[in-house]
């Protein structure tokens, strides 16, 4: 009885709940790098995730805890639009989405601060291990929706992945082929916040996954186009090795699962740095 309860009641639904939070991550990581064309096109770095913490932590403080992932959604939701106002005349390409996104996400970490510094001591304290992300709190409870809802995006974005990639030949070209560039792109734009808004409801904004998995996947596989299951997969693979590390490593105690992450992303942010300077 003891190693089942440890098994299924606390194992099990924590690395249930890793692998659906990567998957859902490294899906919406692939989506916002096609959308804007740049590898540095992930939640994290272009705000996204910022914005789906700043719903969920008002929230989480102030409102009712059962509705942390519709708040994480407007959050996200609302971001992305501030984003794309910023950012409209990129359309979505080049540098200037990562540089709103980038200001955004900035302007909204000063907010998520200031909500902590307003908090109970209680609230503030859990909402910061939130904040920095963990699987540790993980129930069976929390799997199904999670479960549901990346099986719904993914579903839905398959169909628009055909058409997102038809755009690497231009607008014209692809408008020729029947597709709507404008409406595709704020198609796949709302399943990537969708999908943000998944992965930090359920386990908070966890860093660098979103940023690293496409890559990885697309170096491995040597695919083209948004490689959008393998980068789920990979992202799934990297968050459930990052939190077995984090549970295993001699530390007062677990450490959260995003220490890990944003250790191993500055690992390989600092990779792509290299690299770039032996080119």
């Amino acid at each position: 009885e003891q190693a089942a309860f440890v098994v299924l009641e606390l194992r099990l639904p924590r690395v249930a709940l890793g692998l659906t939070v990567g998957a859902a991550l490294g899906a919406a990581g692939a989506l916002f790098q096609q959308l804007s064309r740049n590898p540095l096109g992930s939640p994290d770095i272009v705000g996204f995730n910022s914005g789906a913490a700043t719903g969920a932590l008002l929230v989480l403080l102030h409102g009712d805890p059962a509705y942390v992932a519709a708040g994480a959604a407007g959050g996200g939701l609302t971001t992305a639009v501030i984003v794309q106002l910023l950012a409209r005349r990129g359309s979505f390409r080049g540098n200037r989405l990562i540089l709103a996104g980038i200001a955004v996400g900035s302007l909204l970490a000063s907010v998520n601060a200031y909500l902590l510094t307003r908090a109970a001591l209680d609230h503030a304290q859990s909402a910061q291990l939130w904040l920095i992300g963990s699987l540790g709190s993980a129930e069976r409870h929390q799997v199904t929706p999670a479960l549901l809802g990346l099986g719904a995006l993914l579903l839905a974005a398959l169909p628009a992945v055909r058409r997102l990639d038809l755009l690497e030949m231009g607008d014209e070209a692809a408008g020729g082929l029947g597709v709507d560039a404008a409406r595709t792109r704020v198609f796949v734009l709302l399943i990537a916040v969708g999908l943000s808004a998944v992965a930090v409801s359920a386990a908070g904004p966890i860093v660098f996954v979103a940023l690293c998995a496409p890559q990885l996947a697309r170096r491995l596989s040597r695919g083209t186009g948004t490689g959008l299951l393998p980068a789920a997969a990979m992202g799934a693979l990297l968050l459930s090795a990052s939190d077995l590390v984090a549970i295993s490593l001699p530390t007062a105690g677990p450490l959260p699962v995003g220490v890990v992450t944003g250790a191993l992303g500055g690992v390989y942010l600092a990779w792509l740095l290299g690299r770039g300077r032996r080119r």
